[in-house]
């Protein structure tokens, strides 16, 4: 046993991934049961759902990737096996306690959620400690990682004072998890994606030439930043104030970056595709905005939301999860016939869960399609992992 531990414990994706994966399977599978009223909840949605996956299982499925290339980028000493794997035994901890204390206890819920706040403080210092003490003179992809970071941070911090009831709770929850959701986890994937996702590609297509915008991650933060205030405090047609040069942005630097599906592999493409949903879901949110302006009584649920979270997010997921888990076990890093399969089951999830938003306003089973696509996700989930969980459990 101490054998397989010392493997399982000998790179810092494994642990981490093993537990975000877990968490992920079990926060997706709790979403199903209380929908079909198989479990009680002790705590909102907002929560359960929301947190759990932004501050639970987000944070430490991409931690793992972090705490593997952060210290390359600054070209320091890798991240020690005693420091990351008590920051992942921590976070596994925290997990445990914050998902036993939503069938069990509000007051739990808080103490898990406080307790998970700290770990991740403790994160944040491990990354700005490698920033600070390299000597590399442009260290502006690490620096906006660790801004992404902090905004985890405070947004977290809000949600723990959303607790103190006051006429603000409210708002500082909502507050909270759109920072979280854009701040936070959507600008830091971005961040990593913009410097990884081109570097793979010149690796692999003879005569690429990575052409990114210079200022492209501070002029999309602070529409984001933007957004994110909209969102929280005004109607959501103002959103059209953000979604428009956010549209525009995205779509200018994706062609500006020349991807193409053709000369590539399905390791490298699911990678692009995942980026590809961003344009879309601002366009998309774009369309929603004009619509509720002549029609307020049409339901858009949370399509937006879930189109990134899944279709950028959990794709970008897979791809990056696919590669780390290969490439750092000593196979080469490439998707087989089954993964490619995955990857395209995987597209239809978010294409069904979209629809599922959609479907309230045709009188369509709302919850036979929630349930769905639930029971789809975990499908795809579940069977990625029978290969790749596995992989990192043996450890290298």
């Amino acid at each position: 046993m101490k054998n397989w531990y010392n493997k399982f414990i000998s790179q810092p994706h494994q642990p981490f991934f093993t537990s975000g994966i877990i968490f992920l399977l079990l926060f997706i599978l709790t979403v199903f049961l209380n929908y079909s009223n198989l479990v009680t909840i002790k705590v909102p949605l907002l929560i359960f759902h929301a947190y759990a996956l932004l501050f639970v299982v987000f944070i430490q499925l991409f931690l793992g990737f972090l705490f593997v290339v952060f210290p390359k980028f600054l070209v320091q000493a890798d991240i020690k096996k005693e420091v990351y794997s008590k920051q992942a035994i921590l976070y596994f901890i925290g997990s445990l306690i914050f998902f036993i204390s939503i069938f069990t206890s509000e007051i739990l819920n808080i103490f898990s959620i406080f307790f998970l706040f700290c770990v991740q403080l403790s994160s944040f210092k491990i990354l700005y400690n490698i920033h600070i003490k390299s000597t590399v003179k442009i260290k502006k992809d690490t620096l906006w990682v660790l801004i992404s970071f902090a905004c985890g941070l405070f947004a977290n911090l809000l949600f723990i004072f959303s607790f103190i009831s006051s006429d603000y709770s409210s708002t500082l929850r909502q507050l909270s998890i759109n920072s979280g959701f854009y701040l936070f986890i959507f600008m830091l994937i971005f961040a990593i994606a913009q410097r990884m996702v081109p570097f793979f590609s010149s690796a692999k297509i003879q005569g690429y030439v990575i052409n990114k915008s210079k200022y492209i991650l501070e002029i999309v933060f602070i529409f984001l930043v933007l957004k994110v205030l909209i969102l929280t405090f005004l109607p959501s047609t103002y959103n059209l104030i953000s979604d428009i040069p956010l549209f525009i942005i995205f779509t200018k630097e994706l062609i500006k970056w020349k991807f193409s599906f053709k000369n590539v592999s399905a390791i490298i493409w699911i990678l692009y595709l995942s980026l590809y949903w961003i344009p879309i879901g601002f366009f998309l949110s774009i369309v929603q905005s004009i619509i509720r302006i002549f029609d307020g009584s049409i339901v858009f649920e949370q399509s937006i939301i879930h189109i990134f979270a899944l279709g950028y997010f959990c794709t970008i997921l897979l791809g990056f999860g696919t590669r780390v888990t290969l490439g750092h076990s000593g196979a080469i890093p490439t998707a087989n016939r089954f993964t490619v399969i995955l990857y395209l089951i995987f597209q239809v999830v978010v294409l069904l869960r979209l629809f599922t938003a959609y479907s309230i306003n045709f009188g369509f089973d709302y919850l036979f399609f929630i349930n769905l696509s639930a029971l789809l996700f975990l499908l795809v989930f579940i069977l990625w992992s029978s290969k790749y969980i596995v992989i990192l459990l043996k450890g290298k």
